[in-house]
């Protein structure tokens, strides 16, 4: 299912640490590994295109994985 999110990059130290993106109203998706590095930085605010992988499970476990397609940096 592809999707736009929007919301802010967090680093989890969840399992055996992970990257984050929360939304304002709450919602976690774990960022899937492969992301591009210019979004993994803490406290960024993005607005993500991607696709929710329903065949992808990880140790963590904060919330749907995220597979990142594009992004861009929302002021």
């Amino acid at each position: 299912m592809s999707i736009t999110v929007e919301g802010i990059v967090q680093k989890s130290e969840m399992g055996t640490g992970t990257w984050a993106l929360v939304t304002g109203e709450g919602e976690s998706y774990e960022i899937h590994q492969g992301a591009p590095k210019d979004l993994l930085q803490p406290g960024l605010q993005v607005k993500v295109q991607g696709q929710v992988r329903n065949d992808v499970m990880t140790t963590a476990m904060i919330g749907p994985v995220l597979e990142v397609k594009s992004f861009e940096v929302v002021d």
